[in-house]
Order: C-alpha cells, then structure tokens, then sequence
C-alpha cells in the first residue's frame, strides 16, 4: 500500500477522525456478533432445534403403535 502524503493537519485529523469511527462500528459489530452468538446458546434455543426432532420422533413411534393395533 503506497502511503498517503498529507498536506496540512486538518487532512490528517479528518482521517484520524474517520478511523476512529470505524474502529467504533467494528467493535459494535463484534459486540453484536457476541451477544447473538451467546444467546444462540442458552439452553432453550438449544432444545428449541431438538425439540422439533424429537417431536417428529415420538409422532411417528405414536402413530406406529396406533397402526399396529388396527391390523
């Protein structure tokens, strides 16, 4: 990357000014992207994903049964 030349100090304050600003939005960002990721893990959401499988699962052992008494 070729450097950039300033030529007064206002220009390097309004960089300064920018990077900082973006150095902010990536921490919100990352911050964001934890508290998602920690609540994705909260025990509820985890059986929530199970939950529907499991459902599915003793459906079809409970409608198995059924059929069976009707044969």
């Amino acid at each position: 990357m070729i450097p950039k030349k300033y030529t007064s100090f206002k220009e390097i304050d309004q960089d300064l000014k920018i990077l900082k600003l973006q150095q902010e939005i990536e921490r919100e960002n990352m911050k964001l992207s934890f508290n998602t990721a920690k609540s994705s893990l909260y025990p509820t959401n985890l059986l929530g994903g199970v939950g529907g499988v499991l459902q599915k699962l003793i459906m079809s052992l409970v409608a198995r049964k059924v059929m069976k008494k009707f044969h």
